[in-house]
């Protein structure tokens, strides 16, 4: 009897997340389909453009890493480490690249190794570089530099919930920024299980526009179960965000990329076009970079692989 009543409760615990999910968190139901830029997607390449250095200190590559193309040269940060080698640290790595294909690692690889940088992006804003990391525990951090090579390490990203008050402790992470008319936009997961907004206007303090998810994971299932946001992009007069997301129960779980739409960084709708790849390929930490003629959709987890759109859907 016991036993039942455990289940009973338990039983009644689910429905009720489930009916505050649906009544209280912002709609992230799905919208129009995706542009024709982004929707039909063909790998460059059988093998992987960019990948980990077995021996090195880059044995394997992990999570997100980050494409700049300026001028002529595309420019790769990027996560590597090697798990034989104690204590376990993740490093940044640096490559360039004349077509975005074919890489040359920097000889002073790592380019920093004496503190934990993982699933970065990078802002270039008024001549300056901004990194956006994970460091160690999943805690967001600021990192500055002027050429890309040497990075200063600013500090532990400062969130607040709407009123003023520091976000709950633990793991806040994979941090994408996008900054529009002197507001700098955070979005920000917590154990993938949804994506916040927290927004500055002096890169000390950042104060949650809700302390809700704007994004949660589902309904679908290529993403019912974890969810994070990888960048964001203005097409077309409108915000597009890349995302990846998991269904798969168990580990090694299946991850996969999709795009999200927004008018006002704040309402987000998934697109109905669904996945970019096939769930099955296992690609995730997207990131689309303009070659001068078409957007490319790289994946970076626990490769670099390039994906080019089809020459009928280059507009």
């Amino acid at each position: 009897m016991l036993n039942q009543f455990r289940r009973l409760n338990i039983n009644a615990i689910i429905v009720a997340i489930s009916i505050y999910m649906s009544a209280f968190l912002p709609e992230c139901s799905y919208a129009e389909d995706l542009p024709a830029a982004f929707r039909h997607l063909t790998a460059a390449t059988d093998a992987p453009v960019f990948s980990a250095s077995p021996g090195s200190w880059d044995a394997l590559i992990r999570e997100r890493g980050w494409i700049l193309k300026s001028g002529e040269t595309y420019r790769l940060w990027y996560t590597g480490y090697n798990p034989e080698r104690a204590p376990l640290s993740m490093k940044l790595g640096y490559a360039t690249s004349t077509d975005g294909i074919t890489w040359s690692r920097h000889p002073q690889n790592p380019i920093v190794d004496d503190f934990w940088v993982e699933d970065m992006m990078v802002v270039q804003h008024e001549g300056k570089l901004y990194m956006f990391a994970e460091g160690a525990g999943d805690q967001s951090q600021l990192l500055t530099s002027s050429d890309g090579i040497a990075w200063q390490r600013i500090g532990t990203i400062d969130v607040r919930m709407t009123d003023g008050t520091k976000i709950p402790p633990g793991p806040y992470g994979t941090p994408t920024v996008f900054v529009e008319n002197g507001t700098w936009y955070l979005f920000y997961e917590r154990r993938d299980q949804g994506v916040w907004l927290a927004t500055s206007t002096d890169l000390n303090v950042w104060t949650n526009v809700s302390d809700e998810p704007l994004i949660i994971p589902g309904p679908a299932e290529y993403d019912r179960l974890m969810i994070a946001m990888n960048q964001v992009i203005t097409y077309e007069g409108r915000y597009y965000a890349v995302l990846h997301g998991t269904g798969s129960p168990m580990k090694p779980r299946d991850w996969c990329t999709y795009m999200a739409v927004s008018d006002d960084l704040r309402v987000w709708k998934k697109c109905s076009h669904g996945p970019l790849l096939p769930v099955s390929d296992n690609k995730s930490s997207g990131q689309l970079v303009h070659d001068g003629r078409q957007f490319r959709l790289y994946t970076m987890h626990a490769r670099v692989d390039l994906h080019l759109p089809t020459r009928a859907d280059v507009p």
